[in-house]
Formats: structure tokens, C-alpha cells, sequence
């Protein structure tokens, strides 16, 4: 360990951003973001930043939970190398295992400054797959006028699939697929029901689908997480990949699930796991055949874009869904990405290349 990549500060202050309009799901209506603004000081200058994103209807976390566990753990950060920020990880997961948002926001900055350290992109830490990554956008609850509205518009910019949330009534929600495909009829179809089912519905929807010939590329935790033999069902059943999301927090979870055959794809979040665990769910889920897809919370520009990093840079992600910043009112980030129709080009700035407006980037000299 060279002193100059010894942590010397951890801090942790309220990231609150104002939304668009209210983004509702089957689970939950989100009103504004409030999430975790992570800041790690290196001896030698560089700053990381990472992001906090809690969900209480997921995780169990809110912004007071996840900040006090931080503050909690930054004490023994202090001294360490973050060049071992994956050793570092392990030991917040034995922790802090149940808040795994707020261990997300303190793995992020700690992986922006060892990539920063070494002037590398924050995608070379987890492979040379890429730069690149193309997004979906999403629709949530909302009546079927509204759904065609902004699936046009979503089309209309050049995006080429839109994630659908469903609410889990089998005739409103085939209402608001079917207005989606008419006023998108070119884009990729996606459903996310966020655990909104049981497996009878969830089939009886998939049935439908297939008698109207509608096309759905992907059906997204469809059942309770806890529901393993549902959700089994439905994957047997469905005539259409079938992703667990909410089901899988860590590798162990998808090796359950792929015992069952309980699922096609698995939806890999930072904020679930963290960037350590989940490249182990991803490594798991390519040794059980089962496919990738990046996802998640409401996040600013710095989460998402490590979230972009991360997918990039592994590589073979068939579903990509990092589209929340288009929900926030305004944008306390700078840099990160550029973004053109669905497409993140990351580039080589090292890190995640994200810092808070007025802040210092935080480079090495």
C-alpha cells in the first residue's frame, strides 16, 4: 500500500432532487429523490463520490437509516487503501449486510478513487468489454392515454425500447401495453410488475399477449420475491423470458433460483448489492446461463453512470434500464456520460467521471 492512496475522510450529506412528476409502480409512489451523497478523500487529493439510492418499500432503507449506517463505518475506513476497495467491500457486506444502498454509495466512491488513482475509466476496473451501453426508457402507472403519449414520445426521440410498469390487474394493464405497442409499434417491449402478481395472473397476462400476438421481450419480477415457487411457475409458464429482480440481493439468492429454474434473466442493481457482490451475481448468472440485465433506483447522474460503467465494462447485458435521471426536475451532477437517443458513450475520464456541481472533479494531480 503506496501512503498516498490512504483514505483520509469519509463523508456522507442528503442528495435531495425534485422530480418531474411522481413516479408510481406497483409498490410504491416515489414523490421526490432522497438519497446519500458519498465523498471519500484520498493523502494524495483524490476525491471519489459515490451514491446512496434507499428504497424503503425494497430495502428497508431510507436517507436517515442509510446515512447514520455510513457515518457508522466511516471511523474504520480511515487509514485504508483504496486501491483494495474490493477486500474493503467484503468487509461492509459483513456489516452492513442488510443496507445495501448505503454500502453501495460507500463502494462506489471508493472504486471512483482507485480508478481515478490509476487514471483509468471506472469500466476497465470490471472488464474491456466496452464504452458504451444503450438504455431503455420507462413508463410508470399510468392510465393508457397517457401511456401512448409518452410511449410516442419515447419513440419519437429515437430510444428503442420502453420498460412498461404494470400494476398486476390483468385488464388494465393489458390496457396500457396495448396503447404503448400501437403508439411505439417499432419499439422494444419490456414489463416490470414489481412483485404485483400472483402466478395465475401473471400467466393469464402472458397467455393474452401471445393470443393478441403482441411482442414482449421480457417479463420483470412478475410475483412476490419471496414467492419462489410462483415465480418458478410463471418462468415454466409464461412464453416470455422471465427476470427476478427483487428476488436476488446477492449471488447465493440467483443460485437458489436457478436451482428451480425460477427464472431467464436476473436484474443486476449497485444498490441491491453493491459493485463487489453484484459482479459475483453477474459471474453466477453467466455459469447458470442465465442472462444479464442492468437496472436501478431513482438515482441522479452518478449512480447511473456507475451503474453504466459497471454494465459496460462486464459486457453482455441484454436488458439495460439506467434511464432515472431523465425523471429529476433538475441535475446537481456534472459530467458522467454523454447521452444521445438511448445511448451512454462513457469515455476514458477516470472514475465514474461524475462530481457534484461546484465541487472539485477530485483527479489526481
Amino acid at each position: 500500500m503506496t501512503d498516498a492512496m490512504r483514505i483520509r475522510s469519509v463523508e456522507v450529506e442528503p442528495l435531495d432532487v425534485p422530480l418531474i412528476e411522481p413516479f408510481t409502480i406497483a409498490i410504491g409512489k416515489l414523490e421526490r429523490v432522497a438519497n446519500l451523497l458519498v465523498t471519500v478523500v484520498l493523502e494524495n487529493g483524490v476525491v471519489g463520490y459515490g451514491e446512496s439510492a434507499p428504497f424503503p418499500v425494497l430495502n428497508g432503507e431510507d436517507q436517515a437509516t442509510a446515512s447514520a449506517a455510513i457515518r457508522s463505518l466511516a471511523p474504520s475506513l480511515i487509514g485504508e487503501d483504496a486501491e483494495e476497495w474490493r477486500g474493503l467491500a467484503a468487509g461492509l457486506e459483513r456489516r452492513l449486510w442488510a443496507q445495501s444502498a448505503a454500502r453501495a454509495g460507500l463502494e462506489i466512491a471508493l472504486a471512483d478513487a482507485a480508478a481515478k488513482c490509476t487514471r483509468r475509466p471506472l469500466w476497465r476496473l470490471f472488464g474491456v468489454a466496452g464504452d458504451a451501453i444503450e438504455t431503455d426508457i420507462s413508463i410508470p402507472l399510468v392510465e393508457p392515454e397517457r401511456t401512448r403519449v409518452l410511449a410516442a414520445a419515447i419513440s419519437a426521440r429515437g430510444v428503442r425500447t420502453i420498460k412498461l410498469k404494470v400494476a398486476g390487474e390483468v385488464e388494465p394493464d393489458i390496457a396500457r401495453i396495448v396503447a404503448a405497442h400501437q403508439a411505439a409499434p417499432r419499439c422494444r417491449l419490456t414489463l416490470d410488475a414489481n412483485q404485483g402478481y400472483d402466478a395465475d395472473g401473471a400467466i393469464e397476462l402472458c397467455d393474452w399477449l401471445r393470443i393478441a400476438g403482441l411482442p414482449v421481450a421480457l417479463f420483470e419480477q412478475p410475483v412476490p420475491r419471496h414467492d419462489d415457487a410462483a415465480l418458478a411457475r410463471v418462468a415454466a409458464g409464461a412464453g416470455i423470458p422471465v427476470a427476478a429482480d427483487e428476488a436476488v440481493f446477492r449471488a447465493h439468492d440467483l443460485d437458489r433460483l436457478a436451482a428451480l429454474r425460477a427464472c431467464q434473466v436476473v436484474n443486476v442493481k449497485l444498490m441491491k448489492s453493491g459493485p463487489a457482490e453484484a459482479q459475483r451475481i453477474a459471474a453466477r448468472a453467466r455459469h447458470h446461463g442465465i442472462g444479464l440485465m442492468i437496472g436501478q433506483m431513482i438515482e441522479t447522474r452518478l449512480a447511473t453512470a456507475a451503474a453504466a460503467h459497471f454494465a459496460a465494462g462486464l459486457g453482455g447485458f441484454t436488458f439495460v434500464d439506467l434511464d432515472t435521471p431523465l425523471l429529476l426536475a433538475e441535475d446537481p451532477i456534472a459530467g458522467g456520460y454523454v447521452m444521445d437517443r438511448g445511448g451512454y458513450f462513457l469515455g476514458d475520464a477516470p472514475g465514474h467521471g461524475c462530481w457534484p456541481k461546484g465541487r472539485t472533479q477530485g483527479l489526481l494531480a
